[in-house]
């Protein structure tokens, strides 16, 4: 099969298939083609290709019913996304090595005396 699509659906499974031949005008087409490049490359490098196109349809959808909102909902979305790891930081274990230095950080800095500078 050579156009595939990586499809996620709201139960948290998630489908490679083909295109669907139409596609509601109310989302933004997903990446086409993620299959395209899977032969020439390491398996680790197309699952990271697989999880950027990912992260940005992800994105393109959360703002696109984003525009409807106003100031203070839009930067609440934001927020609430740039709370959760990205797919690609997933896939690259990346949000693992990240956690794993926040906590670390957290439990040096509490063995440490408060500074009293202001």
């Amino acid at each position: 099969k050579d156009n595939l699509c990586l499809f996620g659906y709201p139960n948290r499974w998630w489908e490679v298939n083909q295109p669907v031949a139409y596609l509601p005008p109310e989302i933004p087409e997903p990446t086409l083609g993620i299959s395209f490049c899977r032969n020439g490359m390491q398996r680790k490098d197309w699952f990271s290709l697989v999880a950027v196109q990912s992260d940005a349809w992800l994105l393109a959808v959360a703002y696109f019913w984003g525009a409807r909102f106003d100031h203070a909902d839009r930067d609440r979305l934001f927020t609430m996304i740039n709370d959760l790891p990205t797919l690609y930081d997933i896939v690259t274990e990346s949000a693992w090595v990240q956690a794993k230095e926040k906590s670390s950080v957290s439990s040096n800095s509490s063995n440490k005396p408060l500074s009293t500078a202001n």
